[in-house]
């Protein structure tokens, strides 16, 4: 199988949490709470809408050690897809 299609199939098992219904800071608290679930290396989406949210919590993210692999907009809701650090 090719990297890319080992990439899509790890991608279609992560996680995914949308927290376009949070206001911050619980948005960075919801978020915690479902990659705390994950071991390193694990793979979570997550759904952030445009302003605040798209703006604080990648820069969070970062701050915790994980690494942010893309961002993707989709008509005012982006897509992140975060890959755990080795906390």
């Amino acid at each position: 199988m090719t990297k890319i299609a080992n990439e899509r199939r790890e991608l279609a098992r992560a996680r995914c949490v949308d927290l376009t219904g949070y206001v911050c800071p619980m948005t960075f608290v919801r978020f915690k709470l479902e990659i705390d679930k994950l071991g390193p290396g694990d793979r979570l989406e997550v759904i952030l809408k445009r302003g605040e949210q798209i703006q604080n919590v990648p820069r969070s993210i970062k701050a915790e050690g994980h690494q942010i692999e893309s961002v993707k907009d989709e008509n005012g809701a982006f897509r992140v897809v975060v890959r755990k650090g080795k906390q």
